[in-house]
């Protein structure tokens, strides 16, 4: 046998043993796992009241059908939710642009009115450009499926140039008021995001009595992780004040490890941990006692890391563009199998495929598989109770808000359950630029199990062979 041929078998070897891994039923009892997530509330409250705002604006104003894409647009606020604010700022101004771009594309499809095969194939080398952009400036969210969702509407809105104008307009709109519901809370508590972090460190220090030493690099990684989001939350604000307390306290923290290490003795991990509670209270500043009064080495902060540097770096990584021509080739194989079986809506398949693909590892591909599958099959009979009531335009936007905050509220407990709630708010949402029927749930389903098979056929045939998670 050659080495190619060892190398050919070596790499069929382990597309198999991935392919198996996603009918072991410990797979599939893992997709109901619940997780446990903090600071759920005041992200998911923030989407939820953008998307109102934009409705009701929408609604006054005599623009209805456009509203729905201005909703699309305020999703701005979805991304980055603990981020520190002046980097917020510009990852959520980078999302912005990247939505308005992909409404107006997918409306100038729309009425330039290409065949639908043509369409899924156009929309799919769009998805991989998507998923580029996002993963290059690390754009932390719904992912790029909201933008071929928003392209998709677009593109069934539109049929001249009048209206491509109109949705691109409209989702600017949305934009801006996402952006500035995000923003806001900046002005009441600028060093949330790093109070948070902090809190968040101080839980894994605190468990190391439980953890062991095994827990000390992720305790250590926490501290640091916190202390780079107090440097990126503005120089002056990091090194004075408040964000001088919080400077300190990481350095006793990483004290009181020391300590533990060399002593056993947890007793400063557990009063360093203590400081949680105080951490997460919603308050500008105040001094954060009994953590001593001097410095040391580690008080300087390391320097932000540079959005377009990062970026920049991460468009040269290999797996970036291994991610983006997956998504390419599973988003257009779902499309047009979809459009082959007749199903009435084949960028439903697409944007399957392009939800199981954002998994991190192909375990968690396949765990998002399932989760979506699950979810679009409950979310389905939810949506066709909501269809079959007739709602006017009113009641859908209540519906739509109650859903959107819900499914930000569970985004990080379980996928399924987001999707439980993104599937009927999908569904409304079209339902309000174009007439839609009860049995589009059905269609729904069946477009995201051909999306779901076909991204996770192309994840196991395309598998890193460092990628062996599913082997554990």
């Amino acid at each position: 046998m050659t080495a190619l041929e060892t190398l050919d078998s070596s790499r069929l070897d382990h597309a198999r043993g991935a392919l198996a891994h996603t009918v072991v039923p410990s797979t599939w009892r893992r997709a109901f796992e619940l997780r446990t997530a903090d600071a759920t509330i005041a992200p998911a409250l923030r989407v939820g009241l953008a998307s109102a705002a934009v409705f009701v604006a929408g609604g006054l104003l005599g623009y209805r059908e456009l509203a729905g894409f201005a909703a699309l647009g305020s999703l701005a606020a979805a991304f980055g939710r603990y981020e520190p604010y002046p980097r917020l700022a510009g990852k959520l101004a980078l999302v912005g642009v990247a939505l308005v771009c992909f409404v107006a594309f997918g409306g100038a499809l729309g009425a330039a009115a290409l065949p639908a095969g043509v369409l899924i194939g156009i929309l799919s080398l769009a998805a991989g450009m998507a998923s580029a952009y996002m993963n290059a400036f690390q754009l932390v969210g719904p992912g790029p499926v909201i933008l071929i969702f928003a392209a998709t509407g677009a593109a069934g809105y539109s049929s001249s140039a009048g209206d491509v104008v109109a949705v691109a307009s409209a989702a600017a709109a949305g934009v801006v008021v996402g952006w500035v519901a995000a923003m806001l809370p900046g002005l009441l508590l600028p060093l949330g995001p790093a109070r948070l972090a902090a809190a968040r460190a101080l839980v894994v220090v605190g468990s190391l009595e439980r953890t062991g030493a095994e827990g000390v690099p992720a305790a250590r990684s926490a501290l640091d992780r916190a202390r780079e989001v107090l440097a990126a939350s503005g120089h002056t604000r990091a090194r004075r004040g408040h964000g001088r307390d919080l400077a300190l306290l990481l350095d006793v923290a990483d004290d009181a490890i020391d300590v533990w290490v060399a002593d056993g003795d947890p007793t400063l991990i557990r009063d360093i941990a203590q400081h949680e509670r105080e951490l997460r209270r919603v308050k500008r500043s105040g001094f954060v006692g009994g953590v001593g009064d001097r410095t040391t080495p580690r008080t300087e902060l390391p320097a932000p890391a540079r959005l377009l540097r990062a970026a920049r770096s991460n468009l040269g990584s290999a797996a970036l563009r291994h991610t983006a021509i997956r998504v390419t080739l599973a988003s257009a194989a779902a499309g047009w199998i979809a459009l082959a079986c007749g199903l009435e809506h084949p960028l439903w398949a697409t944007m399957g495929a392009i939800a199981a693909l954002q998994g991190l590892s192909f375990t968690h591909t396949v765990q998002r598989g399932i989760q979506r599958l699950i979810g679009n099959i409950g979310g389905a009979v939810i949506a066709a109770g909501l269809i079959a009531a007739s709602l006017g335009f009113w009641q859908a936007v209540v519906a739509v808000v109650v859903l959107q905050t819900a499914a930000e509220l569970m985004v990080l407990v379980n996928y399924a359950l987001t999707t439980l709630a993104v599937t009927p708010m999908a569904l409304v949402l079209t339902g309000l630029t174009s007439p839609i029927s009860p049995e589009a749930g059905m269609t729904r389903i069946l477009d995201t199990l051909i999306g779901v098979v076909i991204g996770v056929l192309i994840a196991a045939v395309t598998i890193s062979r460092t990628d062996r998670h599913h082997l554990a």
